[in-house]
């Protein structure tokens, strides 16, 4: 039994099961409320998980703020793993309530965010409109040499039709007008950052993730991406632990074409194929092809919705129809 995740939620519960310590941290939630927020540290090693502090599921109510929701929490944490000597640490992006181009996140690291009038920028998306001037050196000062690896699995640039506020936006409820003033600010906090650093990573990989937070940690942080997938599996030795199984069992929700990007599925069948070990996948819903299935290194899928497919109620009775499929799992390829 090994938990895995691609960098959103349970990267921690990961690095937990891989023998970390769990550290938790009083932080500032997506829209400002105080949440506790865990993160993993192993000696000079943490692993932060951008969902644990200012992801959806710490929305109040589950009321989604498109243009206010912040990651000044995400900062917070990276702060503290830093207080308590960590000189790298792997940051888990996924799962993001908002799409502030990461600002808040290094404002609580230290930069000065200021606007026309000299005042500390306020939280949020929107504000970064107000945004004139930007000072970097506190931020340098608190980083030091602590390297940053981003684990994500979105390869999307900051800006355009591909970027964080037009595929992104609409998912932590934006609507159009409003995908179109987050696209404008984030514009504008790119080209802020660029004048301050002399370099332009709106076009770079992953810049997107996370409401752009992946930008802000790429041109801010100097931090590396990596497929979040693959970070977690070395992170729980994986390669050394499958050696002499007769089979890898993976699944989630939804098995499909976005699966195929990189999600931690198929990162497993790849690590797994390796060691000459079969993978099967279990999954809500399958949309993949048996054809598709072993093109990405997964012998067969196997579906909740084949033996229940009302979705409502396979979610309700997932325990026993996960056990049933297990069974059938069992006489398909144990024996």
């Amino acid at each position: 039994m090994l938990p895995v995740a691609d960098g959103g939620d349970g990267t921690v519960a990961a690095a937990l099961s891989a023998g970390y310590d769990k550290i938790i941290v009083d932080a500032v939630g997506p829209t400002g409320d105080p949440v506790q927020a865990p993160y993993a540290l192993d000696g000079d090693r943490a692993v932060v998980e951008l969902a644990a502090a200012v992801g959806l599921g710490l929305l109040p109510d589950g009321r989604l703020e498109p243009l206010r929701s912040s990651t000044y929490g995400l900062g917070q944490v990276i702060a503290d793993a830093i207080r308590r000597g960590a000189t790298t640490i792997v940051l888990g992006l996924g799962g993001s309530a908002s799409t502030d181009g990461g600002a808040g996140m290094v404002q609580a690291l230290g930069a000065k965010l200021l606007d026309a009038a000299g005042r500390d920028l306020a939280s949020g998306g929107d504000a970064l409109a107000d945004l004139a001037d930007l000072d970097l050196a506190p931020l340098r000062d608190a980083l030091g040499n602590v390297k940053i690896i981003v684990a994500s699995d979105v390869d999307n640039p900051l800006l355009g039709p591909s970027g964080a506020a037009a595929v992104f936006g609409p998912q932590k409820g934006a609507g159009p007008q409003e995908v179109q003033e987050l696209e404008r600010v984030l514009r504008h906090w790119s080209q802020v950052v660029s004048e301050a650093t002399g370099r332009d990573d709106t076009e770079r990989k992953g810049a997107g993730a996370a409401g752009g937070t992946g930008y802000a940690a790429l041109a801010l942080l100097n931090a590396e991406i990596r497929p979040g997938i693959e970070l977690i599996l070395d992170l729980i030795h994986f390669d050394d632990k499958v050696v002499g199984a007769d089979l890898v069992v993976t699944g989630e929700g939804s098995l499909d074409e976005q699966s195929l990007a990189g999600k931690a599925p198929i990162g497993v069948a790849r690590a797994a194929a390796k060691a000459g070990v079969p993978v099967v996948a279990v999954a809500g819903r399958l949309q993949l092809s048996q054809q598709r299935l072993q093109q990405a290194g997964i012998s067969a899928g196997y579906a909740l919705s084949d033996l229940e497919p009302d979705p409502a109620r396979s979610i309700a009775n997932a325990s026993g129809l996960l056990r049933q499929l297990g069974g059938h799992i069992a006489k398909d390829w144990l024996g």
